[in-house]
């Protein structure tokens, strides 16, 4: 694979680096305020493994039948989604506290949900967030699923529809992911030397992996098919149903960010080398959505502040609505885009859109 560097020499991208860094810094010190976690994120912790937790609890003990089994489900799956998008994913960019141990340990509590963090980890720190949008180098915009997310992908005729059957996709999601996705990322991140290069080893990672996927079968389907009276299907449904809005919860923040009609799909020239710096780079692939929807950015764990995410990725999420308009009246005075939509349905309408588009031209 072709090496990819970033242009990090620009003197006016450097300046703006300079300048940035500077005052978001500055924001921080004459406020007292740390980077990390506080006690918001401590609180989201409790909210979202409990709403995991207590729904299926009750379905355990209560064995409600299934006009109140399977919302309690959906409440899972929601709830899933949300720790991995406030709690789970600030750990493993170190953000949700100054304490390497107390990042790994909640790193790691994402294989609880049945995913594997450290292969999150690699995928999404590693590919997605040093080339985001790079063709071949960031895997959230490679061909999956038939599914196309850059115009520089092949185009195929079941492509026309995938602003249809891409949400159907979208939540079947984790699904794929607990089943196989995990087991065929390993081995390929084993075979490219990323598993050995950022985590403990292929041995250690690999042992995890598999006691974790039988740990959480074993609850999620071993303790219903044995305590409970409910039959296969029964709870082969209540499975389906948690993986779908665990699927949608992370799909309708994170595939907009990237995947809308006004942001870039740049490529390397024949050197490898990018047009500008990594850090130009990242506004104008990075779009915030719904900045003044406090619920939505609660539940999105202020991804939707999702250009102070792809700069600053290892600041506490809370910290992101604070620091937003330093990052935009920054990024307008050295004349450089900062991409915004107000509305989070109309976010999603575009994403659409964007989707219909790829699927019919190789021209945006």
């Amino acid at each position: 694979m072709q090496t990819v560097k970033f242009n990090n020499d620009d003197p006016k991208s450097k300046e703006f680096a300079q300048v940035l860094n500077f005052r978001v810094n500055e924001f921080f010190k004459q406020n007292g305020i740390c980077k990390k976690g506080n006690v918001q994120i401590h609180i989201k912790t409790l909210i979202t493994f409990a709403g995991y937790i207590l729904p299926f609890l009750g379905i355990i003990l209560y064995q409600p039948g299934p006009l109140i089994a399977l919302p309690l489900t959906a409440v899972m799956g929601l709830s899933m989604a949300g720790a991995w998008l406030n709690v789970i994913h600030d750990a493993i960019h170190g953000a949700y506290s100054r304490n390497k141990t107390v990042n790994r340990i909640i790193s790691y509590s994402g294989n609880f949900f049945g995913v594997s963090s450290n292969n999150w980890k690699i995928q999404h720190n590693i590919k997605h967030h040093t080339h985001t949008n790079i063709e071949d180098h960031d895997e959230d915009i490679a061909p999956k699923a038939l599914i196309r997310f850059t115009p520089h992908s092949r185009l195929l005729k079941i492509h026309k529809f995938q602003f249809i059957y891409a949400w159907i996709l979208y939540g079947l999601g984790t699904f794929f992911w607990v089943i196989a996705k995990d087991f065929v990322k390993f081995n390929k991140y084993t075979k490219e030397g990323l598993v050995q290069k950022f985590s403990m080893g292929v041995r250690k990672e690999l042992s995890i992996l598999i006691l974790t996927k039988i740990l959480y079968f074993s609850l999620i389907l071993g303790i219903p098919l044995l305590f409970t009276e409910y039959s296969v299907p029964e709870i082969l449904s209540g499975f389906v149903v948690l993986h779908i809005c665990a699927g949608l919860g992370l799909a309708v923040i994170f595939q907009p960010a990237h995947l809308l009609e006004e942001v870039a799909y740049p490529l390397p020239d024949q050197n490898g080398q990018m047009e500008y710096s990594w850090i130009v780079h990242q506004l104008y692939t990075s779009v915030n959505f719904a900045n003044k929807n406090r619920l939505l950015s609660w539940y999105a764990g202020g991804l939707n502040f999702q250009i102070e995410h792809h700069l600053y990725p290892s600041v506490c999420h809370v910290h992101y609505r604070h620091i937003s308009k330093i990052v935009e009246e920054t990024a307008i005075e050295y004349g450089y885009p900062y991409y915004t939509r107000e509305s989070f349905f109309g976010t999603l309408w575009a994403h659409t859109m964007m989707l219909k588009k790829l699927g019919r031209s190789f021209l945006l």
